[in-house]
């Protein structure tokens, strides 16, 4: 037995030694192997502390000082995105949401140009800003299409109303003087937003979408239609899905032939699905991207997403909301920081994301992964880890420190009655575990901070549902900027959390609750 232990400690030295040569990359997907662990309870340690440095944020960008509200994607003609947000802090005035601007080429290298278009004073319509969308016209004059809000109500107008402003250079914008318009009759007039202008080619016309509140219908989306961009004429609803009080930031895009619409309430993301651009839209049974609270309105994950196409990829850009009150709890306030998600069109039709192709140009030095076991019934070999665990206990083990930024990648194939996933935590300044499931008992991934040990005495509360009978083996992909983890499943659907726990030295590591489970071909990548 003594042998045995000498033998796991250098091997482990060697490994951590590998592992600290930055300078040299390691072959892709290596996992350093050690021996099963010993079958005596107690006598497994965890990998020793690494070095931790946080990082700029360079995948998912807040201004300093300030959060990321609800993005308004615009792609130039040389396919640069350009992000203009409404700009949050801690401490709004009077006057809010001043309109800010990022721009990209790859989605993680973003130029910061600050504000670009200002709320206005107290007697004007926009003391407050919403949301809303840019475009060209055909001579070469870029529109501005905005929300102005008054909680003094437009002298009787209405709290909301459509307002526009010009640029020759998508730096300096000038506003109209004139409201546009405010809601039609029967209409909210408090609740009016987020105008979606784009030009429609088969109509000869230009189309605005906007989120309005009937009270028959609830939340619609309403559509205007103009052929110069000043006077506007009301179509009617093209989409009213009789559940949510507003349809918030509404878009309209094609893929291969099928249109989706995306919309935003209950501080979700949801699309339905039309053969025409003219509908009817259907939500598909399930319809969401990301994570969700629980019960509606339970914190705002990825919120307001609008899409952008370059080179022929749809891009679904958002935002993750900043911390609430407790950390590590799935609660998140309203904006934060940029969240692009890669759009999958899926063989029925239906939607998945994945993380960003460019992601692969930022992330090229391979990484040694060094594994010990923490529990009986793990099992290590090559760049595979097998866990066994007893149906009323789980399997663990331990990866090392989780760089501050960084992707891990594996092919995960496990039955469908347990709780699988990753561990946060066990470094010197913390020992305890927390978990990122995906969890096989109640179709459901979710994190929200509970150590493994709770794991069945509480329900999760940040979710997004899965199938997991869909495929007996499921590729999942980490993508790690500080705090921020956001795990994709099957190119299917994401998970994004802000995981306290999972920086400042943290370990990562793997576990089965109640199952069997193998990781299989687990990879790590950093930035070069």
């Amino acid at each position: 037995m003594q042998n045995k232990h000498y033998v796991i400690a250098l091997f482990l030295v060697l490994a951590l030694l590998l592992s600290a040569c930055g300078s040299a990359a390691a072959p892709a997907g290596n996992l350093a192997e050690t021996q099963e662990g010993s079958a005596a309870a107690g006598t497994y340690e965890r990998l020793p502390d690494e070095a931790y440095e946080a990082v700029e944020y360079a995948l998912y960008p807040a201004p300093e000082g300030g959060y990321v509200g609800d993005v308004m994607p615009f792609v130039t003609d040389d396919g640069t995105l350009e992000l203009y947000y409404l700009y949050d802090t801690d401490h709004n005035g009077q006057g809010y949401h001043p309109i800010y601007k990022y721009s990209t080429k790859n989605l993680y290298e973003f130029k910061d140009h600050g504000m670009v278009l200002n709320y206005g004073q107290m007697s004007d319509p926009d003391p407050a800003l919403g949301t809303g969308s840019v475009l060209q016209d055909p001579d070469g004059l870029y529109h501005l299409f905005y929300t102005g809000h008054s909680s003094l109500g437009n002298s009787g107008k209405g709290t909301e109303c459509v307002m526009h402003a010009t640029s020759t250079d998508r730096e300096n914008w000038v506003k109209d003087t004139e409201v546009l318009f405010n809601a039609p009759e029967g209409y909210s007039s408090v609740d009016f937003r987020d105008p979606e202008v784009f030009w429609v080619e088969r109509d000869q016309c230009y189309w605005l979408l906007i989120a309005a509140n009937e009270p028959t219908l609830g939340g619609v989306v309403l559509k205007y239609t103009s052929t110069d961009l000043k006077h506007w004429e009301l179509v009617g609803p093209i989409f009213a899905p009789l559940k949510q009080y507003m349809c918030e930031c509404p878009d309209l895009f094609c893929i291969n032939g099928t249109w989706y619409l995306t919309y935003s309430w209950d501080c979700v993301t949801y699309y339905a699905i039309g053969d025409s651009m003219d509908g009817p839209f259907v939500a598909p049974r399930d319809n969401i991207l990301d994570g969700k609270g629980l019960t509606d309105g339970n914190g705002f994950i990825f919120y307001a997403a609008k899409t952008a196409e370059i080179d022929g990829n749809t891009y679904l850009c958002g935002w993750l909301g900043r911390m609430g009150m407790s950390s590590d709890s799935g609660m998140y306030r309203w904006a934060g920081s940029v969240m692009n998600h890669q759009l999958v069109q899926r063989e029925d039709k239906t939607l998945g994301v994945k993380a960003p192709d460019t992601f692969a140009d930022y992330f090229t030095m391979d990484k040694i992964v060094p594994a010990v076991p923490l529990t009986d019934g793990v099992e290590i070999n090559g760049s595979n880890i097998s866990l066994t665990a007893e149906e009323d206990g789980y399997a663990q083990a331990d990866m090392g420190t989780r760089p501050a930024t960084m992707t891990l990648e594996c092919d995960l194939r496990f039955d469908g009655e347990g709780v699988v996933g990753f561990t946060f935590g066990g470094s010197d300044r913390d020992e305890t575990w927390t978990t990122l499931c995906l969890d096989g008992r109640q179709n459901l991934l979710h994190y929200e901070g509970y150590e493994i040990a709770d794991l069945r005495t509480y329900e999760p509360s940040a979710i997004t549902k899965f199938d997991f009978s869909l495929s007996d083996t499921h590729h999942v992909k980490l993508v790690c900027e500080n705090e921020i983890v956001v795990m994709y499943v099957d190119d299917y659907k994401a998970l994004s959390s802000r995981i306290t726990h999972s920086i400042d030295g943290a370990h990562i590591g793997v576990f089965a609750d109640g199952c069997s489970a193998s990781f299989e071909n687990i990879s790590m990548k950093i930035p070069g």
